[in-house]
């Protein structure tokens, strides 16, 4: 289950997104929806905004809309606390990183953990409660834990897209393929929106999300379950890789207008020439990941030879 502070960005997104005005009434099971979530986050979410004035609550009719965040926009810091962004949230991409250029090993133990990031025992057991509902790392029978091997080799990160380029365009062709005017609608504003700013403002969570939310859409529109469930997997994974790539955003804007340019295919029913959109999306995807590449592949190769001696020390107490 995500964190109320993972739910606040996105919340805040979609009714700057859908241009909510002040007195819409947020509920939760809509939100939930929107976002992907179960309603209990979506609630504690909400009563966090309320407790900072951005929503109200009536009794027995839920929550409201009191700012009007098209104009009043929140300050950095003041979106940074909403957002939650304290120790452990800074541990978590702080080991991200370091799993990715080979800094820490594959398998430690929760001591290691805790006293590389500075957390407490609490702190811990929550960062590697979201890295394991992730999907990239499980706890060892009997001590310690281990992240997945996927997603921290170059090879393994090409591997994925080229299970995407297999999958994603060819779920377009799928003959109960329908996509709702709305879902078009929602991906359309969050293009635009990272096109007027979001690109450089939002963060590595909101960027993945938008991402995600994107293909996922479209793939969903297929109404193919073995297409959607391996496609949620393949990016619930690449989750990690998202965020060191995003050191470099210039490619975000023809990213966006590749995006655009597939969903006004796919509102006049040309579903062929948006599946060969987004083949060719994917390839050029392909062709710039020597970036990422050189990213991962020195600090892998070097934890690699550091043996399995330093290993053995990192998964002690």
């Amino acid at each position: 289950m995500k964190s109320q502070s993972a739910i606040v960005p996105k919340i805040i997104d979609m009714v700057r997104q859908q241009q909510l005005p002040v007195g819409t009434h947020l509920a939760a099971q809509r939100i939930a929806d929107e976002i992907r979530v179960s309603r209990s986050p979506v609630n504690e979410a909400l009563q966090l905004l309320c407790d900072n004035g951005i929503v109200v609550r009536r009794k027995n009719r839920g929550y409201f809309l009191a700012k009007d965040l098209s104009k009043d926009s929140l300050s950095p810091k003041k979106l940074k606390q909403l957002a939650g962004e304290d120790v452990v949230s800074k541990a978590y991409f702080a080991l991200a990183d370091d799993l990715l250029t080979g800094a820490i090993p594959a398998e430690c133990s929760e001591t290691l953990i805790k006293t590389r990031y500075a957390l407490t025992a609490s702190q811990a057991q929550s960062l590697l409660r979201r890295i394991a509902n992730e999907g990239w790392a499980r706890r060892k029978p009997g001590y310690g834990w281990e992240f997945s091997s996927m997603m921290t080799t170059p090879e393994s990160l090409l591997q994925s897209y080229r299970l995407r380029l297999a999958l994603e365009p060819a779920a377009l062709l799928e003959p109960t393929y329908h996509i709702e005017p709305a879902v078009i609608q929602r991906c359309r504003e969050a293009e635009h929106h990272l096109l007027n700013g979001g690109i450089d403002t939002d963060t590595a969570d909101q960027l993945h999300d938008r991402g995600v939310r994107f293909h996922e859409s479209l793939v969903e529109a297929s109404g193919n379950p073995y297409f959607i469930e391996t496609i949620k997997r393949v990016n619930q994974v690449r989750r990690l890789l998202s965020y060191r790539s995003m050191r470099d955003r210039e490619r975000y804007r023809e990213h966006c207008e590749q995006h655009l340019a597939i969903l006004d295919l796919l509102e006049q029913g040309r579903n062929k020439e948006a599946s060969d959109a987004l083949k060719a999306h994917l390839q050029a995807t392909l062709k710039n990941l020597s970036s990422i590449r050189g990213l991962l592949g020195d600090g892998r190769a070097s934890a690699a030879k550091r043996g399995e001696g330093r290993r053995a020390r990192c998964s002690g107490s």
